[in-house]
């Protein structure tokens, strides 16, 4: 077996063991946080997907995708308010350095739709508000952000759909809400995360 087949087998193992994770600990719920489960099965921090895209066809997508939370300054966050924009979900946490390394990539395509139906909501799965704040300011994010790392509730929204199951990840929802593609492992350039929020803004119009 190569050393290719075994890093996936292990990810998958790994993210397999994410969404039980996820699921007995919001029926339980326990009081450890969310996060610390996206470490189990491996040697690192951090579950690195390898930037597989995956996309659901418009008429495969079903259930919506719903939640209210509070951002980092205190507002809130409610999926029902956000119906008609596109959202993009970025789920991190500052000592991963894949979350680092794309952190530019997703501010370049934040930027570029700012004044579109588009928002952008960062989702750190294990930081409190500290180490956010200083990730915020070292890479220049300007869009809300939610931490996520005690109540697990953004992620737990994604549970019983396509999940985040690596950290980082990013997922699209479209302008109803739903599910539209996910990444999983870093934004690698801008070219991919710009299309597929172009498309869903596209196939807004036309529908």
């Amino acid at each position: 077996m190569t050393n290719r087949s075994v890093r996936k087998r292990v990810v998958a193992v790994a993210a397999t063991a994410v969404v039980a994770a996820l699921a007995l600990t919001g029926c339980s719920g326990g009081s450890d946080s969310l996060s610390k489960q996206y470490g189990s099965g491996t040697t690192q921090n951090y579950i690195s997907g390898d930037g597989a895209v995956t996309e659901v066809a418009a008429d495969k997508r079903t259930d919506t995708v719903d939640f209210t939370a509070k951002d980092t300054d205190g507002g809130t966050l409610s999926a029902k308010a956000l119906r008609g924009k596109v959202v993009v979900l970025n789920f991190w946490y500052a000592s991963c350095p894949p979350c680092r390394a794309e952190a530019k990539y997703l501010n370049t395509v934040q930027q570029k739709y700012a004044d579109k139906d588009v928002q952008f909501i960062g989702v750190n799965v294990r930081d409190q508000a500290a180490t956010a704040a200083a990730f915020e300011r070292t890479f220049g994010i300007d869009y809300p952000t939610v931490l996520d790392a005690d109540k697990g509730t953004m992620q737990l929204a994604l549970s019983g759909q396509i999940a985040p199951n690596a950290v980082p990840a990013t997922i699209v929802l479209d302008t109803k809400g739903r599910v539209a593609a996910r990444v999983l492992g870093a934004i690698d350039g801008t070219s991919i995360l710009d299309t597929l929020v172009s498309d869903e803004l596209d196939g807004s119009k036309a529908s």
